[in-house]
């Protein structure tokens, strides 16, 4: 409509009047107004703002459309270095344009900057020049933008790939494009990051096949990898596709630097589908590499990556080493380069995955809390979104063991909440599940087994297969505490299966110990409904109970997994004090808790004395 006005007036229909405003032209005013039928007004706003920058001067219409180019936005500076115009002749003619309100000047520091007043306004007289002369301009304005600012570039990277990328100049573009793709990365843009990047990857297929556009196209590929998998999770296909063409452009140019990142990247996806075995052949590689070349990123990487490995594959031991090392190689100096690098801070997830996986599971409840006190710490003080998302959800798994129902459900809770701002489906998923177990450990069942059906959902959505027996572990015993046994049993018999054929056995102790306590409240619920007792099923059940227990304790100790030997030791106890054999239950249960030095307000502790009492009596 302002532009429909602003035409009219320029026609001669309307003039100011500074008592009433705008107003008919009248031939009192020694203007006639022209007949409905002489009016020319397009019928779209484009259309109109068309006509009006056609009817403009030749030396204003040429200027407004250089301006055009440079941007909605932009400064005095750089409109002096583009327009080749002495200033006493520019400044007039900037003076009509902003009268005529297709730009306004407004205040800036240093200097002067000038704003289209619409986009449209813009877009239109960017339109109406010529193809070639656009092509000209843009070349002229990113070589003003080199010139002006060659001191501090990277605040104008993307404007630079802008104007490269519309001159023709596509080496220049696709070089510009990958810096502002990676100062993207810096800033967890990760939207932009990928935009950029894409761009430059697509740019690139016009440039001579060449060795140099390879290895760029290898660095544009593994930039790309990282914004991918923080929006798309981990496993989507387009990771995939990212990491197999890095690893062909290895292969191709016989790079050995590049070629561990590449591995980087193929162990995170493979680890994320729970393809375990192919992930930890992966980790060996990258440590064998880094040890090769003595470069200690790619060491801090090597053993973060066996140290995941191992302790998904139930090799507990082992995998503290790796962890160990993490953060003792890790460079305080090193931080923000290492989550640039990797997506995430390895100092923060090594710490928090020796707390909430290695230190609680071999039986250091409070090391691991005051470790991962250090993590978050960590985290925080890096300001880096993905890695204190991850310290959230690490917390809260820590929790989660310690059975801290409240503080679990606190940091899912915040980890849900930052990583949906950021876009960060994985940790939503996480965070999704964790705060339905902490839920239900807060006799809120009905809905914490709600919300970890949809995390289970949402972390296959993303392809996220990794940890699956254990989130089906806590399912399953969420079921126990609403007494469907059943639902429980068959939740158990796919964590098994899936743990048979993932090979993860980080959580296996507790999966045999579940499936035991669930096959006695089963047979428990079966009796009651019977009109008589059949003595020989309940025995049954206790027999197959036992051997779920045993079978608990067996692979518990194999892991050196303390933890959860206490857990299926005490399970075991309790049925052998139903068949009278209080005497060898507590002996079992002594020898196991007399084990620990730590961790005595725990729930687990506290239970395990408890009914140490008991059998003592």
């Amino acid at each position: 409509m302002e532009e429909i006005v602003q035409a009219l007036f320029e026609q001669g229909v309307l003039v100011r009047d500074p008592h009433v405003g705008a107003k008919l032209a009248s031939p009192s005013l020694g203007r006639a107004s022209p007949a409905p039928t002489d009016l020319h007004l397009p019928p779209t706003v484009q259309a109109v703002l068309a006509s009006r920058i056609d009817r403009l001067p030749p030396a204003e219409k040429a200027l407004l459309q250089t301006l055009a180019v440079l941007g909605k936005e932009f400064s005095w500076g750089l409109l002096k270095q583009v327009v080749d115009k002495p200033e006493e002749e520019l400044q007039p003619l900037l003076s009509h344009l902003q009268t005529a309100e297709f730009i306004y000047e407004q205040p800036a520091f240093p200097e002067v900057e000038y704003i289209f007043k619409h986009a449209l306004t813009q877009e239109v007289a960017y339109t109406s020049l010529l193809q070639e002369r656009r092509k000209v301009l843009h070349e002229h304005t990113a070589q003003a933008i080199e010139s002006l600012y060659h001191g501090r570039l990277e605040d104008h990277y993307s404007d630079l790939a802008h104007h490269y990328s519309r001159s023709g100049n596509t080496q220049k573009a696709v070089d510009y494009l990958q810096l502002a793709g990676q100062q993207a990365v810096q800033r967890s843009a990760h939207a932009e990051a990928i935009t950029h990047l894409t761009t430059a990857l697509e740019l690139l297929k016009i440039l001579p096949d060449t060795a140099e556009r390879a290895q760029q196209e290898l660095a544009l590929q593994l930039a790309l990898g990282v914004p991918l998998m923080a929006t798309t999770g981990w496993t989507g296909p387009e990771v995939e596709r990212v990491y197999s063409r890095a690893r062909e452009l290895c292969q191709q140019l016989g790079e050995s630097s590049q070629l561990f990142w590449v591995l980087m990247g193929l162990w995170v996806f493979y680890l994320i589908r729970a393809e375990h075995e192919t992930a930890h052949e992966l980790g060996e590689q990258m440590l064998r590499l880094a040890q090769r070349v003595q470069d200690p990123a790619f060491l801090v990487g090597a053993h973060y990556a066996q140290g995941g490995s191992l302790f998904y594959l139930g090799e507990v031991a082992p995998a503290r080493e790796h962890y160990e090392q993490v953060i003792t190689l890790s460079d305080p100096q090193q931080h923000r380069s290492y989550a640039l690098l990797y997506g995430i801070d390895l100092g923060v997830v090594s710490r928090g995955m020796v707390a909430a996986w290695v230190l609680w599971v071999l039986g250091y409840p409070d090391q691991a809390l005051e470790r991962m006190r250090d993590a978050f710490t960590l985290a925080q003080e890096l300001s880096h979104p993905r890695s204190v998302a991850l310290a959230l959800d690490l917390a809260a798994v820590l929790h989660l063991y310690r059975r801290e129902g409240q503080l679990a459900q606190e940091r899912a809770e915040a980890a849900i909440t930052l990583s949906t701002e950021q876009g960060f489906p994985f940790w939503v998923a996480w965070g999704t599940m964790l705060r339905g177990w902490a839920l239900t450990e807060q006799e809120q069942v009905e809905e914490g087994i709600a919300q970890m059906r949809q995390g289970l959902v949402a972390c296959r959505a993303i392809g996220t297969e990794v940890w699956r027996p254990s989130f089906l572990a806590l399912l399953a015993e969420a079921y126990g505490k609403v007494e469907q046994a059943g639902e429980g049993l068959s939740v158990l018999a796919e964590a098994l299966a899936t743990a048979n054929k993932t090979g993860e056995r980080h959580y296996e102790a507790e999966l045999h110990r579940l499936k035991g306590e669930l096959s006695l409240q089963s047979r428990q619920v079966t009796d009651k409904s019977k009109a008589s007792q059949d003595k020989s099923g309940v025995r049954s059940s206790e027999s197959e109970a036992e051997e779920c227990f045993h079978k608990a304790i067996e692979i518990a100790r194999r892991q050196s997994a303390k933890s959860l030997e206490l857990r299926a030791v005490m399970s075991l106890s309790r049925v052998w004090q139903q068949q009278g054999k209080k005497d060898e239950a507590r002996r079992m249960l002594a020898e196991i808790y007399g084990w620990f030095t730590e961790g005595f307000d725990t729930a687990d502790l506290k239970e395990a004395k408890a009914l140490l009492t008991t059998l003592s009596q």
